[in-house]
């Protein structure tokens, strides 16, 4: 009798133990759910089967052991509650959950996810950009690229034959628009410019974000900029700088038909957002006395201001945060310098003392003469082969250049297009010679 005991509490006990397993399991998946502010676990939810067979061949960031569950994540796919499948993968998959939960544990990161649009003529652009974020950058990068489908395969081939050193990883995406609305959303500004609006809702399981414009350039490590998040007070959603530091040349202030943040303005050529908070946040709007979430703000106020909007989805977001002013955290201009901080005089106070950190190429600038201090720093960093020196083969031919520009207002100031290129060249030959 007492040995039938034994084996009846035996049984009972794996019953208990199996059951809080299948609990435990559960409660990650849930937790991983666009809701879940876990940061980090959240950060790597897009599937590495997703990543190859959508573009991630050889950017060998961090590559997961699960088996392929679920659909590839790179689809086109939209319906009425802006939710992507269930069996897409990352989403809803109470297997996949589990293996990917034993896999964190095993292969930690803090992988950062920066996101651009390309379309047209974009792609060499495009390409030189993420070679800039790559050469200076630190921690793992995910890249999330949405571009016309006719590029995919050259962005697919330059990509591959990268030499990443093991800490990049890509994925490609088609441009998508909600389908009830995708003509509208396409005659925006660009033809691929309000795309960007829309990544949090794309994106469910990326928690954190760097948008940037095709035309940006990375003068130290995407690491620095990434490290703003931890700066966000508990209402703030989102990063950008302002569009103008002077008044006098602005451009809202002067010209604008509908509201915009601030004094000037924000320009969102680089926009650094936590998503897990767009995503929750109900937004106070001058269309209904009922707050609305990010999905279901955009069209309505795309219908109310379509006529009294010039830069598209930039205005946009400037109507968003003028009504929720305490939900964005302003960063300086050295972290967005365009051709407007120098080219009627030097305005930008931070570039001057500490250099110019990402630097903007709008306008065109990187391909016309109209400004030739910008063109040459793009040619520079275009021209630039991954494992030359950095001293010989970039930071001394761009100075000879830019001294050929002194007889504009930006050559005049070239000092701030070299100042933190120097520092970061100087920093990552350090982290080198460490072995790092």
């Amino acid at each position: 009798m007492r040995r039938f005991a034994r084996v009846a509490l035996l049984c009972l006990g794996c019953g208990v133990c199996s059951l809080l397993y299948g609990f435990s399991q559960l409660a990650l998946s849930l937790e991983q759910e666009p809701g879940g502010d876990r940061e980090r676990q959240a950060q790597d939810s897009a599937a590495p089967s997703a990543r190859r067979q959508a573009g991630g061949g050889r950017g060998a960031g961090l590559f997961l052991s699960y088996p392929v569950r679920c659909k590839n994540l790179s689809v086109s796919f939209w319906n009425s509650y802006w939710m992507l499948p269930s069996d897409v993968c990352g989403m809803n998959c109470f297997w996949e959950a589990a293996f990917r939960y034993d896999d964190m544990k095993t292969h930690p990161s803090e992988k950062m996810h920066l996101a651009v649009v390309a379309c047209g003529e974009r792609l060499e652009e495009t390409i030189t950009m993420l070679r800039s974020a790559i050469i200076f950058s630190i921690k793992p990068l995910q890249f999330h690229i949405f571009a016309e489908d006719q590029l995919h395969k050259s962005f697919k081939d330059i990509l591959d034959d990268l030499p990443y050193e093991g800490k990049v990883n890509y994925t490609l995406y088609p441009i998508t628009f909600p389908t009830e609305s995708a003509a509208e959303w396409k005659k925006l500004f660009k033809p691929c410019a309000s795309q960007r609006l829309f990544l949090p809702l794309i994106l469910k399981n990326v928690d954190s974000l760097l948008y940037v414009d095709t035309d940006i350039l990375f003068l130290r490590p995407v690491d620095d900029i990434w490290s703003f998040l931890r700066k966000f007070n508990s209402t703030q959603i989102a990063a950008m700088a302002p569009e103008h530091e002077e008044p006098r040349i602005g451009w809202y202030n002067r010209f604008a038909r509908h509201p915009y943040y601030g004094v000037t303005g924000i320009n969102s050529g680089v926009m650094l957002m936590n998503m897990t908070r767009i995503r929750r946040k109900y937004f106070k709007n001058d269309m209904t006395s009922v707050r609305l979430q990010w999905g279901e703000i955009l069209m309505p106020l795309l219908k109310k201001y379509k006529l009294n909007i010039t830069w598209g989805d930039q205005d946009l977001l400037n109507i968003m945060f003028f009504h929720n002013p305490e939900s964005l955290y302003v960063f300086p201009c050295q972290w967005n310098y365009r051709p407007d901080h120098c080219i009627y005089g030097s305005n930008c106070k931070e570039a001057e003392e500490e250099g110019i950190f990402i630097l903007h190429g709008n306008r065109g600038v990187y391909h016309d003469d109209k400004q030739p201090t910008f063109r040459a720093v793009y040619e520079a960093m275009k021209n630039y082969s991954f494992g030359d020196d950095l001293v010989r083969s970039l930071l001394q031919p761009l100075e000879l250049e830019l001294q050929k520009t002194m007889h504009t207002y930006c050559g005049r100031v070239h000092k701030v297009f070299l100042k933190q290129l120097t520092n970061s060249i100087r920093d990552l030959n350090a982290r080198r010679s460490k072995g790092r």
